[in-house]
């Protein structure tokens, strides 16, 4: 049976190292996350500010378009940010990603909008969206392999922290939104307020920036002999793999977009308030944060595949009467169960994630393998179904369009998933 290739008598670090490594490896997906999920949520706004158009639908669209086509850049990221990884090491590329995370958000905080610019105002936001899909494209793949291969022997429970400092990062945007929207007025958001964020966001990049500066490469990848060609290895002999990887990844990477997506259709959808969609929004945050290490730990004894098939599986059955139910009775209370459920399904299909991703490929090609296949699911099943879900629903006037999506995602997964247990035997 193949479990991994990292070798579990490697030295569990001590416990102030142990906590220095998830801080460093975490941070950064913290970042790049709290900068997607406030572009997210404040859609409405940059759209009216910098894509205005002849209807609000369209206006949007644009916005979302433009936050997709950041997805495109990811694969590119990917590939030069995870061969980097693999060839001078894991903490040269941490470093140089969010250094270049810090840039585009600096770059959004202070864009002047469309009224005072013109057009320099989106293609200001469209090139900041580039730079920081550039760099996101690099950051899951050096972090994750940077975290398991510091404790091998739990490898589960470390790679759960990438997504619990989503997590966290979905708790702090949300608590934003919800603050801003509630005691701001629709002129003082739309003047001033919705730069808040993004200016706190980028005064985390520093102290990420510091703590990645002072850490250690992990034993696995310090001992393992290194490859000068992780890309050819990878797209030579690791095909499937990647195939693989994509699969397993699809129904999280659909799940996340989602609610991000929330606070956006509980406006044009439900017709509920926005502070409303944010604190909906900011309980999953809670339960990702909470739950996703937990089911990490988990997946150390009772194996991977379990966990997030009996995951994928609940979502596949229930996401839709969710939302049927969501839309029957719109009020925060409804909304607020749906998205927790939907929110405890995500956390244990999380938790398992990325340690399951990291098993898939070898050490000498590991960075390089999850940044390609994560930035691929990413993009193609994520960062475009904010803009796939609005069109589904302006098109067809279904509103439960976001349900029928989860499914077909949650289906993708199973697959993927028996697919893993039987060709590569991971548990």
């Amino acid at each position: 049976m193949i479990t991994s290739t990292l070798p579990a008598s490697a030295a569990r670090p001590s416990a102030a190292k142990f906590h220095r490594i998830i801080l460093a490896a975490s941070i950064g997906n913290a970042l790049e996350w709290f900068d997607l999920v406030v572009y997210g949520f404040f859609a409405v706004t940059i759209a009216k500010l910098f894509f205005p158009a002849r209807t609000e639908a369209i206006s949007l669209m644009l916005t979302l378009g433009t936050f997709g086509i950041s997805y495109m850049i990811r694969p590119l990221g990917g590939l030069v940010l995870g061969s980097l990884a693999d060839r001078a090491g894991r903490k040269v590329s941490l470093l140089l990603s969010i250094g270049l995370m810090m840039i585009g958000t600096l770059t959004i905080a202070v864009m002047p909008p469309y009224a005072a610019i013109g057009l320099w105002a989106p293609a200001g936001i469209m090139l900041s969206r580039l730079v920081q899909g550039f760099s996101a494209g690099g950051e899951f793949g050096a972090s994750t392999a940077f975290l398991v291969e510091h404790a091998p022997e739990r490898r589960g429970f470390m790679g759960s922290w990438q997504f619990a400092s989503q997590g966290l990062a979905t708790l702090l945007a949300s608590g934003f939104g919800a603050l801003l929207t509630s005691q701001l007025t629709t002129a003082q958001l739309e003047s001033w307020g919705w730069r808040i964020p993004f200016l706190f966001g980028l005064a985390i990049g520093p102290v990420g920036f510091y703590i990645r500066r002072y850490v250690d490469e992990g034993a696995e990848f310090n001992t393992e002999p290194k490859t000068r060609t992780p890309l050819r290895d990878l797209f030579g002999t690791q095909k499937v793999r990647m195939l693989l990887a994509v699969g397993s990844l699809v129904i999280s990477t659909a799940a996340n977009y989602m609610i991000l997506y929330m606070p956006t259709y509980a406006i044009k959808q439900l017709h509920l308030p926005a502070s409303t969609g944010f604190a909906a929004t900011l309980a999953t945050g809670i339960v990702l944060t909470v739950l996703t290490p937990f089911a990490g730990h988990l997946s150390d004894s009772a194996g991977r595949i379990r966990i997030m098939a009996a995951a994928a599986t609940l979502m596949l059955l229930t996401v839709y009467p969710t939302f049927v139910y969501m839309n029957a009775h719109p009020s925060f209370a409804t909304m607020l169960l749906a998205l927790i459920w939907i929110g405890v399904l995500k956390a244990t299909y999380f938790g398992a994630l990325p340690a399951l991703m990291s098993e898939i490929f070898p050490t000498q090609t590991r960075a390089t393998g999850l940044a390609v296949s994560y930035n691929i699911g990413v993009t193609v099943f994520g960062g475009f179904a904010p803009f796939v879900i609005t069109w589904l629903i302006d098109a067809s006037g279904n509103k439960l369009a976001p349900g029928f999506y989860l499914m077909f995602c949650a289906v993708a997964s199973l697959l993927a998933l028996y697919a893993v247990r039987s060709k590569l035997k991971i548990r």
